[in-house]
């Protein structure tokens, strides 16, 4: 896939040092996948567009929906993943981890699929524009999966593993059939009978859980793996996190265990559906709220990519913050929150990763990933085709 090497004029452009203030002119140019100095043979003259640095989104699971034309049928991942590059690439995002289990509830969650995901996408990614990585997420009272894990990461490089906690311990305690059972033993091809003892037996397992995550997150931390919790609901879970090597906390539950989080140093992660929604779909903390009081680090899609964007320019409507500010939760912010200090903003000799906003209706126009094309459309692509000249109007 080729890079282009363009020079961009006559958008308003989001630089780094001007966020503050609001987008401003300038021209941008794009050269051997960099943003560069100096002018390209080539000019395209964006009038109208605004120029934001492309979006990395932190933790997203809608990828799923792309894997799998329906439940139990899962065909190899390396199809479908061009289909999940595409929604991506509309959204405006080009750099995405993938949020994969290595769960007890099977199917497209289990350690089988994991495995068949990673090597699907060693095989595709270099004909994928959008930088595509994956976080794999540990449900810890499976302690068989913990030796899987460790070859996974080895194996693929994984930088980022997300500890999580879904059995439902307070019904199994009292002796209640777990909500949703039925439909989860479906969906993971177990009867609800066989379900509901595999809970039981990770219901027994919470003794043995500290010890062998200690342990785990220990030889992860040594490896240079960044580790995140997930779902903490107090400050005390937060610490217990942290002191495990945690200093990523997604989607926290309450605002005490985000400020932990925070007073440590450590970067928090919001939902931009919660966000978009005006609320948590399960009653938590809400997302706005958290920005508004400074804790949130960086929004990401969860399971919906498209809330990335407009979570950002929610944020400006409502007054909450400024657009460099709003935009920063959604670009440099996730980027240097998960190593990737070469992306998330519009700087000379940075990934040239950015997206082309029409600026009335907010619509993604297009967008270019390490120097390439990755989503083209309307307006945008009459201009870079070498189309007539004007302002941009609304699609």
């Amino acid at each position: 896939m080729s890079r282009v090497e363009i020079t961009l004029e006559g958008a308003e452009f989001l630089w780094p040092d001007d966020a503050a203030s609001g987008p401003g002119p300038g021209t941008l140019t794009i050269r051997d996948g960099r943003f560069a100095e100096g002018p390209a043979p080539r000019r395209v003259d964006l009038t109208g567009f605004l120029v934001l640095p492309g979006m990395v989104d932190a933790h997203g699971d809608g990828f799923e929906h792309h894997l799998a034309p329906r439940r139990g049928a899962l065909t190899d991942p390396a199809t479908g993943l061009p289909a999940a590059e595409a929604e991506l690439a509309a959204s405006g995002v080009t750099t995405a981890m993938l949020a994969q289990f290595l769960s007890w509830e099977g199917g497209m969650r289990g350690p089988e699929f994991a495995a068949r995901l990673l090597a699907a996408l060693e095989r595709v990614r270099d004909s994928l524009a959008t930088d595509l990585r994956v976080q794999l997420r540990l449900e810890t009272t499976c302690l068989d999966l913990y030796p899987a894990l460790g070859d996974m990461v080895a194996r693929h490089g994984i930088g980022y593993v997300v500890f999580n906690d879904h059995v439902p311990h307070a019904a199994l305690a009292a002796g209640k059939r777990p909500p949703r059972l039925t439909g989860q033993a479906l969906k993971a091809g177990r009867s609800p009978e066989a379900h509901l003892a595999l809970l039981h037996r990770l219901h027994g397992n919470l003794a043995r859980v500290p010890a062998a995550l200690d342990a785990l997150a220990a030889g992860l931390v040594a490896r240079g793996v960044r580790l995140g919790s997930h779902d903490d609901s107090t400050a005390a879970e937060w610490r217990a996190a942290h002191a495990r090597g945690s200093r990523i906390a997604e989607f926290p539950e309450t605002m005490a265990a985000a400020e932990a989080a925070r007073a440590a140093g450590c970067a928090v992660v919001m939902g931009a559906p919660n966000l978009v929604r005006g609320g948590s779909h399960k009653g938590n903390a809400g997302a706005r709220e958290m920005v508004a009081a400074g804790l949130v680090t960086a929004l990401a899609s969860d399971y919906h990519a498209p809330s990335l964007a407009r979570a950002a320019f929610a944020l400006v409507d409502e007054g909450i913050c400024d657009l460099g500010a709003a935009w920063h939760l959604v670009s440099r912010g996730p980027a240097l929150m998960l190593g990737l200090g070469d992306r998330g903003a519009l700087r000379a000799g940075l990934r040239a990763d950015l997206t082309l906003i029409e600026p009335v209706s907010r619509r993604v126009m297009a967008t270019i990933s390490g120097g390439r094309v990755s989503y083209l459309t309307g307006a945008a692509a009459a201009r870079f085709m070498g189309g007539a000249r004007g302002r941009a109007s609304a699609p």
